[in-house]
């Protein structure tokens, strides 16, 4: 580079390209939100679902069955 053609860069210089940079992936995020915030419940309800079998199968296993009669 040549003293001639180089340009000092500022602080507003550095300010403006970090904002530029910051609104770029704001965009990014507030256009993926709706899909992770789905994709997360979606998750949550499988992972809930799964547990609550599992836990229906274990209790199944050590259930006792006391049967009752009359003579």
């Amino acid at each position: 580079m040549s003293s001639k053609n180089s340009k000092k860069i500022t602080r507003d210089d550095l300010e403006e390209k970090l904002r530029e940079i910051q609104g770029d992936v704001t965009k990014a995020v507030d256009t993926a939100r709706p899909a992770v915030s789905a994709l997360a419940v979606g998750v949550g309800v499988v992972i809930i679902s799964v547990v609550f079998l599992i836990g229906i199968k274990v209790g199944r296993k050590r259930n006792t069955f006391v049967e009752i009669k009359r003579i």
